[in-house]
């Protein structure tokens, strides 16, 4: 895991795409929810996420719900994403 909150969200939204695509769908142009977990939430984390929306999503907007957290599940994360998608 980098120690880079750029590069962790890089590879986040690469993750999901990778998930999303495994279950059998389309990746993130059939999300349409989006809740991430930040640690630390500040300008850098957020241009970061929205720089990875309009590469992963150029024609699609889910909603977003942005978070700041103490701690996530190991010592050295910074990010968390959990979306929800439509397979249809």
């Amino acid at each position: 895991m980098s120690a880079d909150v750029k590069t962790q969200i890089d590879q986040t939204f690469a993750n999901v795409d990778l998930n999303l695509k495994d279950a059998g769908g389309k990746g993130w142009e059939q999300v349409y929810r989006v809740n991430s977990y930040h640690c630390p939430m500040n300008e850098e984390v957020l241009d970061a996420m929205v720089a990875n929306f309009r590469r992963w999503m150029p024609n699609h907007k889910p909603i977003w719900t942005a978070v700041g957290v103490a701690r996530l599940a190991l010592d050295d994360m910074k990010v968390e994403i959990e979306v929800v998608a439509l397979d249809s």
